[in-house]
């Protein structure tokens, strides 16, 4: 796929949260059996539990890192929280759900106040089986960070859904 075309450089993940990457393993993300694609919109009351998240491959002996991240927190025209952290799961094996991985900061629903947000899912392959610590707070996380840290190397995959608030307006403000 051209850089041009690809959903994340359009919807600035590619930039804002991310660094360019190959997607190199397939993954899944659904919400009561709606599939999360690139750039739909859910509504807050779709995304308040915990959706499931199936990854794919071949490596039977990989496990995976999981981050879900909202870089407009508290609104995409002043993200001073960017990025704040909704999910964090380690551990998780090939050909599974994220539940049977290591949560390490629980699931916490997308809230928008105010604009469009954009609701990340990285996926990072690790190189073994690793301790991760909960970061001490949710707000100022940084993807890229936390995986130099881990010594994650580049995602393998990722998918965003746009969120508003239920009582707002139509459009996109940046």
């Amino acid at each position: 796929m051209q850089r041009e075309r690809d959903p994340l450089v359009i919807g600035r993940v590619i930039g804002d949260v991310l660094d360019p990457f190959m997607r190199t393993v397939p993954f899944r993300v659904s919400y009561n059996s709606r599939e999360v694609k690139n750039g739909c919109e859910f509504r807050p009351a779709a995304v308040v539990q915990q959706p499931r998240v199936e990854v794919g491959g071949t490596d039977f002996d990989a496990f995976f890192t999981l981050v879900m991240v909202d870089p407009d927190a508290p609104s995409p025209s002043e993200p001073n929280l960017r990025e704040y952290l909704h999910w964090l799961v380690t551990d998780i094996p090939i050909h599974t759900e994220a539940s049977f991985g290591n949560e390490i900061t629980q699931y916490e629903r997308p809230r928008p106040e105010r604009g469009i947000h954009r609701f990340i899912f990285v996926l990072f392959q690790q190189s073994r089986r690793q301790t991760v610590y909960a970061p001490g707070w949710r707000q100022n996380f940084c993807t890229r960070d936390f995986a130099e840290l881990y010594n994650l190397g580049s995602p393998v995959a990722a998918l965003y859904f746009n969120c508003r608030s239920e009582s707002g307006s139509r459009g996109r403000r940046m």
